[in-house]
């Protein structure tokens, strides 16, 4: 069955970084699309990134230029790189693939000094 679970989260400054790692298993890795998301405190989640499988990317506009993403097919895991975080990420970060319903536990990112 498809599972996704994600790693690397913590409690960082402002314009510190994290990366977070994310394995997913049960679907053939390396064909599919997969996505990052987060869910701040009290609101909905919401989309950050795409990584296709060739590794082009594309962020939403409040992290572009901050978070990079990657994957490393051999391992089934995508990476997201986050750079000058600002208080307004603190979220828990999911990873998934295009198209599924499944989430894992998420990982907590609190960025606050």
């Amino acid at each position: 069955q498809v599972q996704f679970v994600e790693s690397g989260g913590g409690l960082v400054q402002p314009g510190g970084s994290l990366r977070l790692s994310c394995v997913g298993s049960g679907f053939p890795f390396s064909d599919d699309i997969m996505t990052w998301h987060r869910q701040p405190p009290g609101k909905a989640r919401e989309w950050v990134a795409t990584l296709w499988p060739g590794g082009a990317t594309i962020y939403t506009d409040s992290v572009k230029g901050r978070f990079t993403g990657s994957r490393d097919n051999a391992k089934n895991t995508v990476y997201l790189q986050m750079n000058s975080l600002k208080p307004e990420d603190t979220a828990v970060y999911y990873c998934q693939k295009a198209g599924s319903t499944t989430w894992g536990q998420g990982t907590q990112v609190t960025v606050s000094s």
